[in-house]
């Protein structure tokens, strides 16, 4: 049972010694701010979630939020002086359009730039696809199509490395990578990855996934955890995660918010969560989940509602059909069982 609020990453012995700014644990419970938040929004987001108590931040360059989180960790970390930048883990990843070997240093310098920070505690390759080098966030054809670049993901690890050499990030790991792409990067890994951060919820358990990486050390990281609910491309007869009646009863039981059943589910099982919110209530009631137990028969039920959906896929129209926009791609994770 997980009662902790923090876990321990294994960072292997290779990588360079911590030093006395670092400590490789990792909130299980963490806050991420998308770009669908409203300016101004995100800022305050992140003070609340500091203020609250959390001590885990999510960002990534593809957000486009960065200087923002960065204006309220500036204000948390050196004007108030209120936190020290050893007790706060913040994480952030590297785009698809900067997987060449010479753009990844610029592109993570740039990131803490914008947050305002000398060292990154994580840095996650957010997609194994690149993209056209450049600074267009999704360059694309006439037809829609993404121009991709063939940059090889084991290429753009190595340059991730000599990060971590030079000082400027404390750990490295993926996001949306597959199990064989997992070993593609272990086989040629110097320092190996601490985390892979994945869509992860009731109706996409990613047990084979999870425990894949369990058996290689590497902490899961649930995103979208309750399931995207103000996704944009939802369609109206999908089903809502948080209104589904099972969990709902679950709810009720023990008398918590479907939410918090959720995340709790999670970290029982070992993974941990970074809910989007940017509503200071939710915020709150997101990070109260440590004072009730989920009973096995409850976990399984929870477990019992995979039915593989997957809802965090760029999708575009081709013949009348939504199709997902990437499955073209040789390094598209999502063309494997897991």
């Amino acid at each position: 049972i997980i009662s902790t609020k923090h876990w321990r990453l294994c960072t292997p012995d290779s990588y360079p010694p911590p030093t006395s700014t670092f400590s490789p644990t990792i909130s299980c419970i963490s806050i991420i701010i998308h770009n669908s938040a409203r300016v101004g929004q995100v800022k305050s987001a992140v003070s609340c979630a500091l203020e609250i108590g959390y001590r885990h931040i999510d960002c990534a360059f593809g957000y486009s939020n960065e200087h923002e989180i960065g204006e309220a960790l500036c204000e948390k970390l050196h004007a108030s002086k209120s936190i020290k930048r050893k007790d706060v883990f913040i994480t952030s990843k590297l785009w698809n359009t900067k997987h060449y070997p010479d753009d990844v240093e610029p592109a993570c310098r740039k990131t803490l730039e914008d947050l305002q920070l000398d060292y990154l505690d994580l840095y996650l390759m957010h997609w194994p696809m690149a993209f056209e080098r450049g600074d267009i966030m999704i360059p694309k054809n006439d037809d829609g199509t993404v121009r991709y670049a063939n940059t090889d993901y084991k290429d753009t690890w190595k340059a991730m490395e000599k990060l971590l050499e030079k000082g400027l990030v404390k750990a490295i790991g993926l996001s949306n990578f597959n199990a064989k792409q997992i070993d593609d990067i272990l086989s040629i890994a110097t320092y190996r990855p601490v985390v892979n951060q994945v869509e992860c919820h009731p109706y996409l358990v990613q047990k084979q996934l999870v425990n894949h990486c369990t058996k290689q050390k590497i902490i899961v990281t649930a995103f979208s955890p309750l399931g995207s609910p103000d996704r944009p491309w939802a369609k109206p007869d999908d089903s809502k995660l948080l209104e589904d009646p099972r969990i709902m009863k679950i709810a009720g039981k023990y008398g918590k918010s479907p939410a918090q059943i959720i995340i709790r589910w999670q970290v029982q099982r070992g993974i941990a969560c970074i809910p989007k919110s940017a509503t200071p209530s939710r915020i709150k009631e997101n990070i109260e989940v440590f004072d009730f137990i989920l009973s096995k028969e409850d976990m399984k039920q929870i477990e019992s509602l995979d039915c593989n959906g997957r809802m965090i896929v760029p999708t575009l129209e081709r013949d009348g059909m939504t199709v997902w926009r990437d499955s073209s791609h040789p390094y598209f994770p999502f063309n494997e069982p897991y």
